[in-house]
């Protein structure tokens, strides 16, 4: 079986291949390929999990090597892979979510020129996402982290045509190269301290590493996962994505991109378990994230950006608890795969509704859509329940247990963190209800467009209701399978170990304030959108308000201190250049050429001239060997 795993990239790196080089005749059938060997990934898959769920716990660890990838002496990197309970999850969550939204996209991409290519560019996502999670040590994992920043660079600009679409794409490859360096420091450090970068070598030495070591490889870790996951400081890229096609953006908060770096953190739980202050950091940043997506979200009347506001603070979720060691590592990855479901759900969703309102994204534009997208408003409500932890789905469970272990760390810092998770579930609940009742209820408030043309809402096609469908099972049943009788720790838990968590007040307890957040929350959002009429233009809103729909001034703090200072700092650099630099080698070159301007006097080229240099000059070598014999 362990040959396999090479096929599970393998399938989609063909069809990116073949689609992006088999030129226009593969026009009609491209999408049809790039669909195909995605699903073959995903049967793969599917295969080698059912050979796992027939082994012992600790006979599940396959490995393949398919060669040596750069042989130098005291330098050893294979081109080989891994596969354990944690890739798996990844692997079935990545084909599984990726080969739907290919499906959907089928018919989304239906009238665009460029479909082959744009299925290519999707393919080329799949197979950088797998090999990033597939590799057997961190330096094949960050060509698969590249590969997947090059091609979210495509599909986010994949409209390049549009100024804004292009802007996007460069935004977030250069924000992504920040987190980069970050990995790439990591890897560094580690193979300076272990000799390796191998997974097998690297995680099992780290107890014995220093402290000190530890907790600069893992605040470099933090950092690239940071970047690929958009999570604070590094998160500015994610609303500005929306601009590519919607099952991008699907692909990228549901499958792939964003659960880069949660996945990161959790296989390096060795480290971060050996640096204590690196692991606050990671809490901090998760619960920082949180509740910043969160305050964004209520404030966006595009739906792809409240969306993508949602992303931000449910990955925030999964980076706390990620932070807080063996009492949530799994729960991390539980709500991973709960979120992958009930989020591409979401975003599918969103589409559906763009396809039948002529790509308009203002839900102030929007209204009493549940009476012409039956199948649309259905699963997009039940990916809503889902994510606001109503009771008995798959976002209830998921979010429960880290809400549980954020109050289990102890102590005032437990307090705190599950305060802010509590806070963060009411306003998720908040932000969602408000999408929902601004779509799909109220009177309809679409108006013709300039050119005289109203939207006529209608249902998508199979080919988009489908997948649709299928992800609604997910987002309602997911939940219940994975924490019935512990399923999912007692699977993930040879990996990523695990500690029960001893909150000072009761699970029932904290179920019980878990709900009734939510249900204010829910409360909130019906007083002010669902019993009123919606403005069709926003109003201007609290100060707060107006600072989250400019993504809390997070662009305008990058341009202040990066752009306006890198260009004070060049600024400084230019004079002190000009200046200082110039003024020696310019000074330097006065000097000697007013020197030799001088001295170029006496060469006149008249004898009489010379003879009198002679004479002078033997006067005063006479002169001088008189001084010196009379001394």
């Amino acid at each position: 079986m362990d040959n396999l795993i090479a096929l599970l990239v393998g399938a989609p790196l063909l069809g990116a291949v073949v689609l992006l080089c088999g030129g226009r005749r593969l026009d009609r059938s491209g999408h049809w390929i790039g669909t195909l060997l995605a699903a073959v990934s995903f049967g793969l898959g599917l295969v080698l999990f059912a050979d796992m769920l027939g082994k012992g716990a600790e006979d599940r660890l396959l490995h393949q090597r398919l060669f040596s990838w750069i042989p130098v002496e005291g330098f050893q990197a294979d081109m080989a892979f891994q596969l354990d309970q944690l890739s798996m999850t990844f692997v079935l969550l990545i084909s599984g979510v990726g080969t739907l939204i290919h499906v959907y996209s089928i018919g989304y991409m239906e009238h665009d020129e460029r479909r082959r290519r744009f299925f290519g560019y999707l393919n080329l996502f799949v197979a950088a996402m797998l090999l990033l999670v597939l590799a057997d040590n961190y330096l094949l994992l960050y060509f698969g982290w590249e590969g997947v920043g090059l091609a979210s660079y495509l599909l986010i600009g994949f409209w390049q045509h549009k100024p804004s679409a292009a802007t996007a794409a460069k935004k977030a490859f250069l924000v992504n190269r920040v987190g980069d360096i970050g990995l790439s420091i990591a890897i560094m450090l580690m193979f300076t301290t272990f000799g390796t970068f191998a997974f097998g070598s690297v995680l099992p030495a780290a107890g014995q590493a220093g402290e000190g070591k530890l907790t600069a490889i893992g605040l470099m870790l933090l950092l690239a996962a940071c970047g690929k996951s958009a999570q604070v400081p590094l998160q500015s890229w994610l609303g500005d994505a929306m601009e590519g096609p919607t099952p991008v953006s699907a692909l990228i908060h549901a499958a792939t991109m964003v659960t880069a770096g949660v996945y990161l953190i959790v296989r390096s739980a060795a480290v971060f378990d050996g640096a204590p202050d690196a692991q606050v950091v990671v809490t901090v940043v998760g619960a920082v994230t949180l509740l910043f997506g969160a305050i964004v979200g209520c404030a966006k009347d595009d739906i792809k950006k409240a969306l993508a506001g949602s992303t931000m603070s449910q990955i925030g979720y999964m980076i706390l608890a990620a932070g807080l060691g063996p009492i949530g590592y799994v729960f991390a990855i539980m709500h991973l795969v709960t979120h992958g479901f009930f989020k591409a759900g979401l975003f599918l969703g969103a589409g559906s509704v763009m396809h039948g309102m002529n790509d308009e994204v203002d839900m102030r534009k929007y209204g009493g859509l549940r009476k012409y997208m039956p199948v649309t408003f259905v699963t997009f409500g039940l990916g809503y329940l889902a994510i606001i932890g109503f009771p008995g789905l798959s976002g209830f469970f998921s979010k429960d247990k880290i809400i549980e272990a954020a109050f289990a760390k102890g102590g005032t810092e437990g307090w705190i963190l599950g305060a802010v998770t509590l806070l963060g579930a009411a306003i998720t609940a908040y932000y969602m209800t408000r999408v929902m009742l601004m779509t799909f209820f109220g009177e309809k408030r679409w108006q013709p467009d300039e050119h005289g043309h109203e939207p006529h809402p209608h249902e998508s096609p199979k080919s988009m209701t489908v997948p649709m469908i299928l992800l609604a099972f997910g987002s309602v049943f997911a939940g219940g399978v994975f924490g019935v009788g512990d399923r999912f720790v007692k699977w993930l838990e040879p990996v990523t170990a695990f500690e029960h968590g001893h909150p000072p007040i009761g699970a029932g307890a904290i179920t019980t304030a878990t709900v009734a957040v939510m249900v204010i929350g829910v409360g909130l959002a019906y007083l002010q959108y669902g019993r009123s009429p919606v403005p069709v233009t926003a109003p201007r809103g609290s100060l707060l308000t107006r600072a989250a729909r400019r993504d809390l001034l997070q662009d305008d703090l990058n341009h202040v201190v990066f752009v306006r200072g890198g260009t004070h700092l060049t600024r400084s650099l230019v004079y002190v250049d000009h200046s200082l630099v110039d003024g020696v080698v310019n000074g330097t070159a006065a000097s000697v050429g007013g020197l030799s301007g001088r001295l170029r006097k006496l060469q006149n080229g008249y004898v009489r001239s010379y003879a009198v240099s002679m004479f002078g000059g033997t006067a005063v070598l006479i002169a001088a060997t008189l001084l010196m014999r009379a001394v």
